[in-house]
């Protein structure tokens, strides 16, 4: 009679995969150790931190004659509800916090700036909404369809009306207007494109160049190309030509969609949208051939390139702006390949950025890339 489970069979298989497994470190490494560390990295940057920062922006209109106004003064708001604390640039703040056991703090950090400033920080997303002072009172400016920007706009005014009243909803009576944003680039939808378009580039680059390669290494493939009299270098620009142009395509697509569907418009020059687009694909290229110059394992390359893409999917404010996180992570974000282009294509598409404020961010982006590929192509092996 047959049996149906061999235990000592079934035992010996389980010990001989168990075995295999551990002597391979770079699987234990990024089964066990490497999600531990994006856990801890992430785990910081987006855990609830003691105090959530609201950073608001406010503009005093020039006929703005402040004893006209019986009820509010935002100057007197300021001087006797605030702190005042200067930032590392020198740029005067005022900082409100509400004290909240069950729901945590919230500071409302204030600025003083001009309706132009406020704009490009609205269109950054750095603040979400604007405070404007006018003879007949006080107009809220932000965009109706952002959560984050409604919620603040329903607390504030609430706290600076000085209100008591039992429900959250403010009322838009006398010295209280809101007034949303329509200008160009103020949406949220503004601000997500761009982020998406710069998302498209990374991925695809670094996923198709990254795992084609390792995959045509760990089917024998490349190594049929040694016989041949073709040269390392040809190969793989003639791979990242083919694949900037299927990224060029894709882009076109999504722009040309969200400019019918949502009216997304690009206010800056062409050209330096072109140029920076060249450079990422270079940057993303040069990482994704560095990436995958050597393993020829599958399950080893989709750690390495996750590596890369996830935490700067994560940092770089594709989804929302970079400046929620803590100041601390601000610098490191800032010099992500990702952040340095979702940060020049959105200042083309919604600040009319052209090549005077491209330059930097185009040599940059293409000095990453030349560094990555001359180093993975120093490192590549056919098999």
């Amino acid at each position: 009679m047959k049996k149906i489970i061999r235990p000592k069979q079934l035992i010996a298989l389980i010990t001989v995969h168990t075995k295999e497994i551990l002597r391979k470190p770079e699987i234990l490494f990024w089964g066990i150790i490497f999600p531990f560390i994006i856990a801890l990295g992430l785990g910081v940057a987006f855990n609830q931190r003691e105090n959530i920062e609201r950073n608001i922006a406010i503009i005093k209109s020039h006929s703005s004659s402040p004893g006209k106004l019986e009820v509010i003064n935002l100057d007197t708001f300021l001087q006797n509800r605030t702190e005042k604390i200067e930032s590392a640039d020198h740029i005067i703040h005022y900082r409100l916090t509400i004290k909240d056991e069950k729901l945590g703090n919230t500071t409302y950090i204030f600025q003083k700036t001009n309706w132009d400033e406020a704009i490009i920080l609205i269109k950054r997303g750095e603040i979400n909404l604007i405070i404007e002072e006018t003879d007949e009172g006080i107009e809220y400016h932000f965009d109706p369809v952002n959560p984050d920007a409604q919620l603040t706009y329903l607390n504030l005014s609430k706290i600076i009306q000085n209100k008591k009243s039992p429900d959250n909803s403010p009322d838009n009576e006398n010295n209280e207007n809101f007034e949303p944003l329509t200008l160009t680039g103020t949406r949220y939808i503004d601000f997500l494109i761009p982020g998406l378009l710069a998302m498209g580039i990374m991925m695809s680059t670094v996923w198709g160049l990254s795992y084609g390669i390792i995959e045509k290494r760990s089917e024998k493939l490349l190594r049929r190309m040694i016989a041949t009299p073709m040269k390392k270098s040809h190969f793989l620009i003639s791979l990242m030509t083919v694949r900037t142009v299927m990224n060029f395509i894709e882009g076109t697509l999504l722009f040309l969609f969200t400019n019918i569907i949502f009216g997304v418009t690009i206010l800056g020059s062409l050209g330096a949208l072109f140029l920076i687009f060249i450079a990422s694909n270079v940057t993303f290229a040069g990482i994704a051939i560095f990436v995958s110059s050597r393993t020829a394992s599958t399950e080893v390359g989709n750690r390495l390139i996750n590596t890369v893409v996830t935490p700067m999917v994560g940092l770089s404010g594709i989804f929302f702006s970079y400046h929620n996180f803590p100041d601390v992570f601000i610098p490191f974000i800032k010099i992500l390949p990702l952040t340095i282009l979702t940060d020049g294509i959105r200042s083309i598409f919604t600040e009319g950025a052209g090549y005077q404020e491209i330059i930097l961010p185009f040599f940059i982006l293409l000095a990453m890339g030349i560094v990555f590929f001359s180093i993975g192509l120093k490192m590549f092996r056919w098999y």
